[in-house]
């Protein structure tokens, strides 16, 4: 009989009473981003309920002839608090008897639980993007409007994102625990050197850089300025922002991005980060108050702002032969454009 160290029964059973907070907190959201809704629409999925804007989401999708979004239309909703409840008990179970094998059973339902979820989630969002009203007010022949599974999805003029809200980073969270205390104990127990502390350390690392949002590459010919509509042609002049919750609003010229924090219809709080386009390196991009900005008519912009920024002052000085040039700083492009 394999048994697991009295350390590892403390966690386990730690680990397992932590899902009882997923009672109380919402399990998964969808995000919907559109130029009428800057700040961005959400609803949020709990294990019995649905909360958010989801009457405003229904009122948008019924043009297009999508069926009204409703708790009564998930018969999961009845079971999932047991479902929840039947892994806090096996883990404790895991925890009280310490036995190797019984871990790995609940290894076994868990993954079972995973893909029997985003499989589910897949079916109501396959059913639910492609079975439209034929008698809807909006008709695009061949399109369907399947939510995204997990991520970032294009859906007419939404940016739509599916991600695990708190709850469901608890549920990701605990399983990568239990798994790493079944690898530690199997390998201590076959005479493997594995040190304790760096496998719990795993979880936490991988949590940090799952949220460590990045700025996206442009794609010529279906990347479109947020702020002017026009397609994204020139890869040296770009800009972005990225908000807290990962959204990353693209736009094709760096003085379209300021117009829009300036017009007072995007909320400042949310912004994670700003980065331009480095002149020199296409694709490659410096935060607005670490780059330098060049300025003046031999810099032609997409959209005649002419400006154009770069890592490094030694590279911004190459075009400095043309006395009609400038340099600036953040703060005062900001301040200068209107």
């Amino acid at each position: 009989m394999t048994k697991i160290t009295n350390k590892s029964r403390v966690i386990v059973a730690m680990t397992s009473l932590a899902l009882i907070v997923c009672y109380f907190v919402p399990i998964w959201r969808i995000d919907l981003f559109a130029p009428q809704y800057p700040e961005g629409l959400t609803m949020k999925i709990w294990l019995n309920t649905l909360t958010g804007d989801v009457e405003i989401i229904n009122g948008l999708n019924h043009y297009i002839g999508m069926r009204h979004i409703k708790v009564e239309m998930f018969p999961e909703f009845s079971f999932l608090i047991y479902v929840v409840g039947f892994y806090i008990l096996l883990g404790l179970l895991v925890a009280y008897f310490g036995r190797l094998a019984i871990l790995f059973w609940y290894l076994v339902f868990t993954a079972f639980g995973g893909v029997f979820a985003m499989f589910d989630f897949y079916r109501w969002g396959y059913d639910y993007g492609h079975n439209l009203d034929e008698t809807a007010a909006i008709k695009v022949p061949g399109l369907s409007y399947q939510p995204p599974l997990l991520g970032h999805k294009r859906l007419l003029n939404f940016d739509a994102y599916s991600l695990p809200d708190i709850g469901g980073w608890i549920v990701i969270i605990a399983a990568s625990i239990m798994i790493l205390i079944w690898i530690f104990e199997y390998y201590r127990h076959h005479k493997f050197p594995v040190k304790f502390s760096s496998i719990l350390m795993l979880p936490i690392l991988i949590s940090i850089s799952s949220c460590n949002v990045q700025p996206e590459p442009f794609k010529l010919g279906t990347d479109v300025c947020y702020m002017c509509k026009m397609g994204i042609v020139d890869l040296k002049f770009g800009s972005q922002i990225i908000t807290k919750k990962g959204k990353v609003y693209k736009f094709d010229d760096i003085g379209c991005m300021i117009r829009l924090l300036k017009s007072g219809t995007f909320d400042s709080n949310a912004i994670k980060t700003m980065v331009v386009a480095d002149f020199s390196h296409p694709n490659t991009f410096i935060p607005v108050d670490q780059s330098t900005f060049v300025s003046g008519q031999e810099i032609k912009s997409p959209m005649n702002f002419n400006l154009a920024a770069y890592t490094k002052e030694s590279d911004a000085n190459r075009n400095s032969e043309n006395s009609a040039i400038k340099f600036y700083n953040w703060n005062v492009i900001y301040q200068q454009i209107e």
